[in-house]
């Protein structure tokens, strides 16, 4: 998730460029490569991985050599600022999806979109992953590994009800009127959903077709108000009306969801799939994952995902960077993430695990620099809250937050 920290962090990047630009040799020399990788990757199972690559690098670079340094994600960016005020920053960097942005927009990353034919699976990306590091339509991160959103649920409570694991929005809409009706103690949410949490109410507008904004040119077309995304918005609210009893206006960070599962007050609760880790003792084994259904038989629901991206800064070595990431991200290296737990960057690996099944249809933010206004200003919560108490109609709260968005989006173009 985007935080509210990150604002100003724009102008800080860009001075740091500026001290970038004034080197004459940038980052690091021709015989030797530096790569920030984050702490997960240093693990027993993982490391092998970075090795294989690394080999695979060096024997097709003789003389080369790689130096990979393993970062924290409290303070990698921090770090990072500094390596590019000082003209040293790494060769390749991994940064979580929601923090590619602000650097693509400072300029603070190089420009691969020529590169990306020779990626390892490039025209299968998981979509949501691979938006995150394309601004201005030129792609400047690849995609590495993701997490995704699951529902997870009490299975002692769907035995209970006869249920079975929903295929589609519409069933899962009934069992949650039947879960309702089976459990009525006071706040017993059959779903629980947090009324304002966008990250699901937008999954039901692209399962619908819709979308927040796309860019053109150089500046954003609102589609929140366009018929299809109105027609998520009102999927959406309709769901909630049969499914959860949170409060219409809360966040999903006040209570976080895990916790009220871990009270008993909840037979299911969409989120990311480690979720798991915090249903509670008592309900550790009474507890399992599916897929969010889509309103179509067949299709998952498009989930927010998380994941990283791997990108070569500025001042760095473009091409030995690049072909860094393309050994990392190759068939062997994402066969073998995916060997360990992880979702690969490319749907032709996922596998039939719940979480690589969600991963199949995904969705992400508009990569624009003002976007973190948007979040700032809560424009999605704020019309979330009016649609379920029924302060405007799903059109009119719909049509006010995207005029809203594309004023804020277009505000310096």
């Amino acid at each position: 998730m985007i935080r509210a920290r990150i604002v100003g962090a724009v102008v800080l990047v860009g001075v740091a460029l500026a001290a970038v630009a004034s080197t004459a040799s940038g980052g690091t020399s021709a015989d030797s490569v530096t790569v920030w990788l984050q702490t997960d990757a240093q693990s027993e199972k993982w490391q092998p991985i970075v090795n294989a690559a690394t080999a695979q690098f060096e024997k097709a670079h003789p003389g080369v050599t790689v130096d990979v340094q393993y970062q924290t994600w409290g303070d990698h960016l921090k770090k990072f600022d500094a390596t590019l005020a000082g003209g040293d920053a790494p060769d390749v960097i991994e940064m979580g999806n929601t923090e590619m942005t602000k650097y693509m927009a400072a300029g603070a990353f190089q420009d691969l979109t020529s590169l990306k034919s020779g990626f390892a699976n490039s025209s299968t990306w998981l979509a949501g992953l691979a938006a995150a590091g394309i601004y201005n339509h030129k792609v400047f991160g690849v995609p590495y590994y993701a997490g995704s959103r699951v529902v997870t649920y009490r299975t002692d409570l769907f035995k209970k009800a006869k249920l079975t694991v929903p295929r589609t929005l519409a069933q899962f809409t009934a069992d949650a009127k039947k879960l309702g009706t089976m459990n009525t103690d006071k706040g017993f949410s059959p779903v629980y959903i947090a009324g304002t949490d966008w990250y699901v109410a937008m999954s039901f507008v692209y399962d619908y077709g819709g979308s927040i904004a796309t860019q053109v040119g150089k500046r954003w077309k609102g589609e929140l108000a366009s018929p299809k995304s109105v027609a998520g918005l009102t999927a959406y609210k309709t769901f909630f009306q049969a499914a959860s009893r949170a409060s219409k206006t809360t966040d999903e960070t006040h209570p976080n969801p895990y916790d009220v599962y871990a009270q008993g007050k909840v037979a299911s609760m969409i989120g990311p799939g480690w979720f798991t880790c915090c249903v509670g003792k008592k309900y550790t084994k009474l507890t399992g994952q599916f897929v969010m259904p889509g309103h179509t038989a067949g299709k998952s629901m498009p989930g927010f995902l998380g994941g990283s991206l791997l990108a070569v800064p500025v001042g760095a070595d473009k091409t030995l960077g690049a072909d860094w990431i393309k050994a990392y991200t190759s068939n062997q290296s994402m066969t073998a993430l995916r060997a360990i737990g992880n979702i690969p960057n490319t749907t032709s690996l996922l596998g039939k695990s719940v979480n690589e099944r969600a991963a199949t249809r995904s969705w992400f933010v508009p990569t624009a620099k003002n976007w973190v206004n948007v979040e700032n200003g809560n424009i999605l919560r704020n019309m979330l809250a009016q649609i379920l108490t029924g302060k405007l109609s799903v059109k009119q709260a719909a049509q006010s937050a995207n005029d809203n968005i594309v004023r804020v989006l277009n505000a310096d173009v």
